[in-house]
């Protein structure tokens, strides 16, 4: 559970689907096997359906229509040109309809086949109607249910992404300061470093069982180095912050339990008195983490293990309400954050990210890295955030060329006090703005509410409305706006695929009426963890 302090206009979504699926319960259409040649004689509705839902698109049989909120296309149950309606004519293939009695019998099986919807589309809009005194005890009779609901996202049967990377190559996965690094190079790099980990702790089948490995690294190829190698090594891999202070890192170690702490070499002499005290031991970086060759992926093959439920990585929260607590994540949590992402933003190998964020917090992980090689795509990494490198790196013509950002509103405020200062000329501004519209196809922001002094004046330099969005540690990420479609200031969007989300309010008419949003993913395979002393 988590609170939102949002408007929200729940009724105006439900109805269009209660209407949708009301007028096909009531009037069903004839299919094309049944005779019907004149597309005029078809319902112009039949079912509300997700524009992102698998088997959607018009095509193919058994195609349902489709009636998009906001003037979407609308098409024919069984008729492949229902995208164009100026291409369904009557032709020689209409065949001439069967008995009444076959009709009948299809008719009600049809409307029968419909009565779900309908009941689904009461559902929701029982959720959402205010309603009367009584009307929260009907509430409380559902056990489940969603004001909101994304389509899942298409199954993968890669659920881990350094096994895809296999097929990436010599694609260029990340660019540092060390350089260029190949998804070719991370995997093999990772497999050496396994190697040691499971030497070290005496793992002759190299599986750790979830054992817990921190890592301490800079924001370079070290980090994904060291996340994949504990991950090959059937490890749990815990981030730790360069910027926190030792007491904070002995208490994610000891809380963690971590059997083992990976270190890039500028960062032991900070980790050497902690560790020590704990007894737990410290593997620093080789430096062939940073510029070993490839070897061929053969020579070291990773047992075959379920990967999906093992646990993946424990991220602490900020602490806003006490000491930070640990949020453990399977392998399979990842993946579904990290597809639901990637289908809902768009991703494709041809994308390059600059990265400026820390690497301790899901903003920083999953959404500006993982993503990207999930795919293929180009990470670019900054040490730490300059506004001044930022924007070089936006208006540089050098390849890989950025055209995806990602930050959190006081970055973008920081960014705007450099332009300011530096980008007075109206044809230099002009020219940014002009580079920023043609390169650049995606800006979010995220991690605290995004002022709308800051958006507005965000979009005026560079011609792009920011994209909003809203996850937790505890949950990954839940919503977002859309990619194209416009986007409302102060919202954070909708359920991303995989997701429902349900909005309970006493009163949803009253404006700036605080209410309680729950968001779920698939609450059967939810994990939890507990460990006796």
């Amino acid at each position: 559970m988590f609170w939102l302090k949002k408007q929200s206009d729940a009724l105006q979504t439900c109805e269009p689907a209660l209407f949708a699926s009301l007028l096909y319960f009531r009037q069903v259409p004839r299919s094309p096997r049944l005779g019907t040649c004149s597309r005029a004689e078809a319902s112009p509705v039949s079912v509300l359906r997700s524009p992102e839902s698998p088997g959607s698109a018009a095509g193919g049989e058994g195609t349902q229509t489709a009636l998009e909120p906001g003037g979407g296309r609308v098409g024919v149950r069984g008729d492949p040109t229902a995208e164009n309606p100026s291409n369904f004519t009557a032709g020689p293939s209409c065949t001439p309809p069967p008995s009444v009695f076959t009709l009948v019998y299809r008719h009600l099986a049809s409307a029968a086949a419909t009565l779900p919807r309908v009941v689904m589309s009461l559902r929701r809009l029982a959720w959402a109607w205010p309603g009367p005194c009584w009307w929260p005890d009907l509430r409380r009779c559902r056990g489940r249910g969603a004001l909101h609901t994304a389509p899942a996202a298409r199954s993968d049967s890669s659920t881990l992404g350094f096994r895809r990377a296999l097929g990436f190559g010599d694609r260029i996965a990340l660019v540092d300061q060390h350089g260029s690094h190949t998804y070719k190079d991370l995997y093999s790099r990772s497999l050496c470093l396994s190697r040691e980990i499971c030497r070290l702790r005496g793992c002759a089948d190299r599986d750790l069982r979830e054992e817990r490995v921190s890592l301490l690294c800079s924001n370079d190829v070290s980090f994904v180095v060291a996340q994949w190698a504990t991950w090959m090594s059937g490890g749990i891999a815990v981030p730790l912050c360069r910027k926190h202070p030792q007491a904070q890192l002995e208490y994610f170690i000891r809380d963690s339990r971590s059997s083992v702490v990976l270190a890039g070499p500028e960062h032991v002499e900070l980790l050497s008195p902690v560790v020590q005290k704990l007894g737990v031991p410290l593997l620093p970086l080789p430096p062939a983490v940073y510029h070993g060759a490839a070897e061929d992926p053969g020579e070291g093959r990773l047992p075959e293990w379920d990967w999906r439920d093992r646990g993946a990585m424990i991220i602490y929260t900020s602490g806003t309400t006490g000491r930070p607590k640990g949020v453990l994540s399977t392998h399979q949590n990842i993946r579904a954050v990290v597809t639901g992402l990637v289908r809902k933003w768009a991703w494709t190998k041809d994308d390059v990210i600059l990265h400026v964020l820390p690497l301790h917090h899901v903003h920083g992980v999953v959404n500006k890295l993982l993503c990207p090689l999930w795919v293929g795509a180009t990470c670019v990494m900054l040490p730490e955030f300059s506004a001044q490198l930022v924007w070089e790196k936006f208006l540089s013509s050098d390849t890989p060329r950025i055209n995806v950002f990602m930050a959190v509103p006081t970055i973008y405020s920081k960014l705007m006090d450099y332009y300011d200062k530096h980008f007075t000329h109206p044809h230099v501004q002009d020219f940014v703005r002009a580079v920023c519209e043609e390169k650049i196809r995606l800006m979010v922001s995220g991690s605290a509410a995004l002022p709308l002094p800051v958006l507005e004046k965000w979009k005026g330099i560079t011609g792009h409305t920011l994209l909003e969005r809203y996850g937790m540690t505890e949950i990954g990420m839940a919503l977002s706006n859309p990619l194209t479609a416009a986007r409302l200031p102060g919202s954070v969007g909708t359920p991303l695929p995989g997701v429902e989300v349900r909005i309970v309010s006493e009163n949803l008419q009253k404006d700036g009426y605080p209410y309680v949003v729950h968001a779920e993913g698939n609450e059967e395979d939810t994990k939890s963890v507990q460990e006796s002393p």
